[in-house]
């Protein structure tokens, strides 16, 4: 097995950053195929957190190679700063461990006053987080966006911006009612960022293609989830990019991929849409405070509710996940009984998926399996030690999903973790 890709079968926020942090350390590149600084991969080190944006979690091991890949969208200033911080703290001293795709399009201050003036507007929230990324994903498809390859040359940036802005602070003033954005500040400030981001330029598909026929081991990590797919996700409540498998192996590299799916033991969402399984009561308030269910990016309170078996059987079809990661496990102790939705009813109706409209998913009513609870099991490292509780919950979900698991997660720091399949098949 070379390739390896993660991905997460929920609204986001499973803990995938944790779970790359965890494969990097066997894998000798680190691929980020869509998303933008909207995403945040927490990763604990000793018990010290680094939240993540833009570069891959297998930064942290010291070992990979990092790629942000073509289909990302980079807000340079967030990635400046993000190097940065990264080198202070002892890790991408070596530059060559870094690599940005020079098709990646970027995000600019355009895009986050547009992003801004649109969310106040709306009668009915998206929950975007005001980075600017859906119109930047918006300017990609509609053939008018800036891509890295064109700031490492100042006279290419002045060309497009001067083709684009026009039109950007047209819509802003005329349309949203906002400020123009500055023409000059922009280039003076992206030409900057093009000098500064320039070492790291390179067509990562020749690197990545390569690596994979020279049989290396490539670990494409997703960002947000599969409900906040464009096309498979809770529209409208949902990202601008493709968070599925398919978005990273368009390429195709034989059917020897690895798809492992990232779930918590509960749910959780950020933002508006659609859940199922939300409880807003003490339930939801007592896994919020003891699974720190907070947004990696905005500090907004996540939404919780119990584990929600329909949509990760829908998505792990759609992904075509091979094996499962079962994270926060931890957080679930101590609460007795718990239930988990293995059905859907709706109008006297009984679905096994979440409806496409998503007027007919706030609708949809749980069907709950209720399970004893288990007892305090931070840190458990072999699966020997787990309670009888906890195995046959496991056991529930792998056999519901007809999926094997490969890793579950006892706790916040790298190390607190239980390995059951080796992802890459190392000797």
């Amino acid at each position: 097995m070379s390739v390896a890709v993660v991905v997460g079968l929920q609204w986001g926020d499973e803990g995938k950053g944790k779970v790359v942090d965890i494969l990097s350390r066997h894998a000798d590149a680190v691929v980020r195929f869509q998303g933008g600084a909207n995403a945040g991969h927490t990763v604990v080190v000793g018990g010290e957190k680094y939240v993540l944006h833009l570069i891959p979690s297998g930064v942290l091991n010291g070992r990979s190679v990092c790629i942000i890949g073509s289909g990302v969208v980079i807000d340079p200033k967030e990635l400046v700063e993000e190097i940065r911080f990264l080198q202070e703290k002892g890790f991408l001293k070596d530059d060559s461990r870094l690599k940005i795709d020079l098709r990646a399009h970027l995000v600019f201050p355009y895009h986050k006053e547009i992003d801004r003036l649109r969310e106040e507007k709306r009668s009915e929230k998206i929950g975007t987080t005001l980075r600017g990324i859906g119109p930047a994903y918006e300017d990609k498809v509609g053939r008018c966006g800036i891509r890295f390859a064109d700031i490492l040359d100042k006279d290419i940036l002045k060309s497009r911006l001067s083709q684009v802005l026009p039109e950007k602070n047209e819509y802003i003033t005329k349309v949203l009612g906002g400020r123009p954005v500055d023409f000059y500040r922009i280039l003076d400030e992206y030409t900057a960022y093009g000098e500064m981001l320039s070492r790291y330029a390179i067509d990562t598909n020749t690197l990545i293609d390569g690596m994979i026929r020279d049989e290396r081991h490539v670990l494409f990590e997703g960002a947000q989830g599969s409900g906040l797919d464009i096309d498979f996700g809770t529209y409208p409540f949902v990202t601008s990019s493709s968070t599925i498998s398919a978005a990273a192996t368009g390429r195709i590299w034989g059917s020897n991929i690895e798809v492992l799916g990232v779930t918590k033991a509960y749910t959780t969402r950020v933002g508006h849409g659609p859940l199922p399984t939300e409880e807003k009561g003490r339930f939801g308030d007592e896994i919020r405070a003891k699974g720190g269910e907070f947004g990696a990016t905005t500090g907004r309170a996540r939404r919780c509710g119990w584990l929600d078996l329909v949509m990760l059987k829908y998505y792990s079809k759609i992904n075509g996940v091979t094996s499962l990661a079962i994270t926060k496990l931890d957080v679930l102790s101590g609460i007795n009984p718990i239930k988990v939705c293995v059905g859907y009813r709706l109008g006297g109706r009984e679905l096994d998926y979440l409806p496409a409209t998503s007027n007919e998913a706030f609708e949809v009513e749980p069907v709950y399996r209720e399970m004893e609870g288990w007892d305090k099991i931070e840190g458990v490292r072999d699966v020997s030690y787990l309670p009888i509780e906890a195995k046959r919950y496991l056991d529930m979900i792998s056999s519901y999903l007809d999926l094997p698991i490969a890793l579950v997660s006892t706790g916040y720091d790298r190390s607190d973790v239980i390995v059951l399949k080796n992802i890459f098949n190392l000797k």
